[in-house]
């Protein structure tokens, strides 16, 4: 890059991020792919946080998905119950055990397609999973994701997959990392109700702070 030329607006924002949130991670605890298969489904609706109470005594009821598939509806509904539409959920839950029993000897496959086969799991929580536990370039969208995206000027669609689509043209090779960051950045500085814009590093190229955004 020429001296003095300051980077455009998409190697700006992929730079600060990745220096302000280099050891960003899954906020949700898991020791193997299926605990954060699970840990994501609970994660609907409910807070990270608050799944990150309920798994570990789940995990010791439920180790794998042979004991999901086993389980009566009943049982794991009282299980999840504290995160919320837990009969949907639990319903997910027993259906992926069944799924991963029957058509995957018990483990978590590594495609998009078998991943988004499973009952309850769309192309949010696949993009975790193959992220995360796989290194597969994948973007998750998220609240926070798609809302840092759409004040950054990233998109200008509020649905996941059209934002999941613009940041794949945006971002090259799907940056597993910066999807991470972009989440972070929207729980600690980007908020929803009260944007820290004061602190942001990327205020300078921010239509909220009447940037205008080239190419």
């Amino acid at each position: 890059m020429p001296p003095g030329k300051r980077p455009g607006p998409v190697p700006f924002i992929l730079e600060v991020l990745a220096c302000a949130y280099s050891s960003a991670r899954v906020v949700l605890r898991y020791r193997t792919p299926f605990e954060l298969l699970v840990a994501t489904v609970l994660a609907a609706q409910c807070t990270d946080d608050r799944v990150n109470q309920v798994t570990p005594a789940l995990f010791v009821r439920f180790p794998g998905p042979e004991a999901f598939a086993a389980a009566s509806l009943p049982e794991i509904e009282e299980a999840v119950r504290p995160t919320g539409f837990y009969r949907n959920k639990a319903g997910a839950l027993k259906g992926i055990g069944s799924a991963l029993v029957a058509r995957h000897g018990g483990n978590v496959p590594e495609s998009m397609e078998e991943l988004t086969a499973l009952p309850g799991v769309g192309r949010k929580t696949a993009s975790v999973i193959l992220g995360a536990c796989f290194g597969v370039d994948a973007l998750p969208v998220d609240t926070h994701v798609g809302r840092v995206s759409f004040r950054l000027g990233l998109t200008r669609s509020k649905d996941p997959a059209r934002i999941e689509e613009d940041l794949v043209e945006a971002v090259p090779n799907g940056r597993w990392d910066f999807a991470t960051q972009l989440g972070w950045h929207g729980r600690q500085v980007c908020v929803a109700r009260q944007p820290r814009c004061g602190v942001c590093g990327l205020s300078r190229v921010c239509p909220r702070n009447g940037v205008t955004r080239s190419a």
